[in-house]
């Protein structure tokens, strides 16, 4: 265990670097939360409509959730292509701007709702699926699919972004790149996850302690202190989504090249994508 969070801490680190040399790749998940908030206000009134006068209406339930899945997941993908690629630029070796991130995802922005329409379809059954009123075979057999999905789809943003490739032929590349091929493609993105979900338990018990701390002190200075540490947790979150993301276009840039990204050669990257035994 311990050897694995050593690996995925280096995994941490080298894509740490690419953001010490591009902060500006921040902004991509700063912008896509800001969406994402504004989408959920949006959809908050429908939804709550619904739960109040539409009790029983799975069709209107069915689409209206539809809507709501395609639309995060456009708005997510979308700013997830912009950091993709504007990561791949570093990655080999240039220098890119908020422009250029922002231009390869609109270069891509039909691929990119065709993909959002598909990963709404399975979000949704997944959903139902994972529905409290199913037995907990099924929850467990949709929690397996969830896993296999996301496994999957791991390269379907990078394979967008940088080939000429439609959304159903992108998930095929990037559900042959994980069969032929051995390896933990998602050892990053997990251990990234592990090593920011024990930060972020950390942050929150911190957080707590000063809290309560302050307010024994004073109101007012309980208040700064948990606005300072909602701040804090939501830059982990930012710096979580921004570290996902450049190693997922530095493991496709290994995947199609054979070659480990500058930063990334002394890593486990050079493992993920073993040949077959």
């Amino acid at each position: 265990m311990f050897e694995k969070f050593s690996r995925s801490w280096e995994l941490v680190k080298a894509s740490a670097s690419v953001i010490r040399s591009d902060k500006e790749l921040l902004l991509f998940p700063v912008f896509s939360g800001i969406a994402a908030m504004i989408l959920i206000a949006t959809f908050a009134v429908p939804f709550f409509s619904l739960e109040l006068f539409a009790k029983g209406n799975e069709v209107l339930a069915g689409i209206l959730g539809f809507i709501f899945y395609f639309c995060m997941f456009s708005i997510t993908f979308f700013f997830n292509s912009a950091l993709v690629g504007a990561a791949l630029i570093r990655l080999e070796g240039g220098d890119p701007t908020l422009a250029d991130g922002f231009g390869a995802a609109r270069a891509r922005i039909g691929a990119i709702l065709g993909y959002a329409a598909i990963a709404a379809t399975v979000g949704l059954l997944l959903s139902a699926l994972k529905n409290k009123d199913n037995n907990i075979l099924v929850r467990m057999v949709a929690s397996g699919m969830g896993v296999a999905w996301t496994l999957a789809t791991f390269l379907v943003v990078p394979v967008l972004v940088a080939e000429d490739l439609g959304p159903i032929e992108a998930l095929k590349k990037s559900v042959a790149l994980l069969k032929r091929t051995w390896g933990e493609n998602a050892i990053g993105n997990v251990g990234i996850g592990t090593v920011f979900g024990l930060l972020m338990v950390l942050a929150i018990i911190a957080s707590v302690v000063l809290v309560f701390g302050a307010a024994a002190v004073s109101p007012k200075l309980a208040i700064l202190v948990g606005v300072l540490a909602i701040l804090a947790i939501v830059m982990l979150g930012i710096v979580q989504s921004a570290l996902s993301g450049i190693y997922s276009a530095a493991l496709y840039r290994y995947a199609t090249d054979g070659a480990a990204p500058a930063g990334f050669e002394g890593t486990s990257i050079a493992t993920a994508f073993s040949p077959k035994r």
